[in-house]
């Protein structure tokens, strides 16, 4: 059978680590460090409603702050790492998708310490790519990187994430684009676009292979 997939790339948080509990946790510290609104807790989980330039908006957070909010939200995690894990069944995708000759690449403004970290020894092993840490050059531009680096055509690609921006990135590099359901932002959000794949559930991903 012809391998649809030869290059999977994935986002971190949220669609292979479990971070957003984390990340509501922290939120609050967050907005007190960098000068921007708090929020309730409670209502916390309507936040995967909102991309994250609705956020930032809703929270008075300007642009320019962003990149000094992500590395504060990284260093705390890496404080915090060894309460993060992956989703359930991640372990056994990388695996299975590595088995099957599918090349596996991370692309994440999270630092390459706290992926590791959380993903652990085993798993880094299976990933061939990893372009991490913030950058002024945002996704499509990693992405780009990581294609050019493995050679492979655009049309044996797909980037699975949790974000809009994670779509948009993807379509801008023409790579395929596979929605998970877990992540940061709802698949309702994500759906609006027209995600080329659609996965309710880890291990349905182990079908691209």
């Amino acid at each position: 059978m012809h391998m649809k997939y030869r290059l999977a790339i994935f986002d971190f948080d949220g669609t292979l680590a479990d971070s957003f509990p984390f990340f509501v946790q922290v939120f609050n510290q967050l907005a007190e460090q960098h000068g921007f609104k708090k929020i309730d807790p409670d209502l916390a989980p309507t936040f995967r409603h909102y991309n994250a330039r609705q956020i930032m908006k809703q929270v008075g957070m300007p642009d320019w702050k962003l990149p000094f909010v992500v590395k504060s939200f990284t260093s705390l995690m890496k404080q915090h790492a060894a309460s993060i894990s992956p989703f359930e069944h991640v372990d056994d995708l990388l695996f299975h998708l590595a088995n099957k000759g599918v090349t596996l690449a991370i692309v994440s403004s999270n630092s390459y310490d706290n992926v590791s970290q959380i993903l652990g020894s085993t798993n880094i092993k299976l990933i061939s790519q990893f372009e991490c840490g913030m950058s002024m050059f945002g996704k499509p531009a990693r992405i780009r990187k990581v294609l050019k680096k493995t050679g492979t055509p655009c049309h044996e690609v797909i980037y699975i994430g949790d974000q809009v921006a994670d779509l948009e990135a993807a379509r801008k590099e023409s790579i395929d684009f596979g929605a998970v359901s877990w992540g940061y932002e709802t698949i309702e959000s994500l759906r609006k676009y027209f995600p080329e794949e659609e996965f309710d559930c880890v291990s349905a991903i182990r079908r691209i292979a």
